[in-house]
């Protein structure tokens, strides 16, 4: 399925291929980057592509400097790179040797803090572009990608064949993909934790409370939780701090990234089913913050409650700008009184209403409720 963002990534690889000696695509399986890395090989003649789940490809890189230096003239790319990390040390001789850009393009469905030799070894060599599911302003059926979420496959799969999808691909991440990464936690114990997160989706995290209903320590499950974040499986939404003196909550946020497995880990097969759960509101909320950060990558995002229940959804900030961003899953968005105590508490520069509206409309005086897609259409 090519879409215009594909095609913006595309040209983004291949101008940081241009600029940098190694380039990494990080992303959650099956969102694509194997994908994405074949076409820009397609054009590229001189290059070469191994996938590291192939034992045939593993086994050409047991003497790894050799190997690179034999096709040193070619852009080699090393798919599934998180199932060889100790291959970095290695990069860096071989990046150091050669000196020019376009060396490597590797892809990995762990992040940089789970491959830690990638930092450490090749700072200043290397640019990482993140690839995630499709988003509202990639498709066209928003209540199809919304119900079964951003992956490719399940998103193009009718609702019944895309929650098989889900199921197995669940399944399959647990079972082979974590275990592959080092991880000896047991596949039933990380599936229960995310689960939970999925009825939690939206909500404060409160580790205290989910390692009693866990049976496990405060630090086991934020170790479960930067298993699932650096799989690309979960965000942790960071809180907005200020200068006031009211008391604002410190902890995080919890989302799981794609609205697809939100549901299939709650049973949620069909979009009446959905429109008719307890988990409409966050799964929205979670639906939306995907959309928005993909669109407006360089805006730091966070949110904002006090101890009193003042709270926005989301706030962006890039400089010295600032949005306020209430998501509503309601085709009839009201505002209560804590939102426009947090609106004078952060004074921001603009702010948005995202609602399931046909037509923008004034809330109240210069607040204006949008669609998701006016919004993503913005220059923010």
């Amino acid at each position: 399925m090519q879409t215009y963002k594909t095609r913006l990534k595309e040209a983004l690889i291949s101008k940081h291929l241009d600029t940098f000696p190694c380039v990494v695509l990080l992303g959650a399986r099956q969102v694509g980057k194997s994908t994405l890395a074949k076409r820009i090989l397609g054009v590229i003649p001189a290059s070469l592509y191994l996938d590291l789940e192939d034992p045939r490809d593993f086994a050409k890189l047991q003497d790894p400097l050799a190997f690179l230096e034999a096709n040193r003239e070619l852009l080699i790319c090393i798919d599934e790179v998180q199932r060889y990390p100790e291959i970095f040390q290695i990069f860096r001789t071989y990046l150091d040797q050669n000196n020019r850009p376009g060396q490597l393009l590797l892809l990995g469905s762990a992040s940089r803090d789970l491959i830690r030799q990638s930092s450490e070894s090749l700072a200043g060599r290397i640019s990482y572009i993140e690839i995630n599911p499709f988003v509202a302003s990639e498709v066209k059926e928003l209540s199809n990608l919304w119900l079964r979420g951003g992956y490719p496959i399940s998103y193009q799969l009718d609702d019944d064949m895309s929650f098989d999808w889900r199921v197995n691909y669940i399944r399959t991440f647990l079972e082979r993909d974590i275990p592959a990464l080092g991880i000896g936690i047991p596949a039933a114990t990380l599936r229960r934790f995310w689960t939970m997160l999925a009825h939690l989706n939206g909500s404060l995290l409160n580790a205290s409370k989910l390692a009693s209903s866990m049976g496990v320590s405060v630090p086991t499950i934020k170790n479960y939780l930067d298993i699932l974040e650096g799989t690309f499986v979960i965000r942790q939404l960071p809180p907005f701090y200020s200068n006031t003196k009211k008391r604002l909550i410190k902890s995080p946020k919890i989302y799981i990234r794609d609205t697809g497995l939100i549901h299939c880990l709650l049973g949620i097969e069909t979009y009446n089913d959905l429109l008719g759960h307890p988990a409409l509101g966050n799964s929205y909320e979670a639906f939306v913050i995907a959309s928005v950060l993909e669109k407006f990558p360089r805006f730091e995002a966070r949110f904002y409650r006090s101890s009193g229940g003042a709270e926005i959804d989301l706030i962006l900030q890039k400089g010295n700008k600032t949005i306020a961003i209430e998501i509503k899953s309601s085709a009839a968005p009201s505002l209560g009184k804590g939102f426009f105590e947090a609106l004078k508490v952060i004074n921001p520069d603009k702010v948005l209403v995202i609602a399931q509206i046909d037509q923008a409309f004034p809330i109240k005086a210069d607040i204006w409720a949008y669609n998701l897609m006016d919004v993503l259409e913005m220059e923010l």
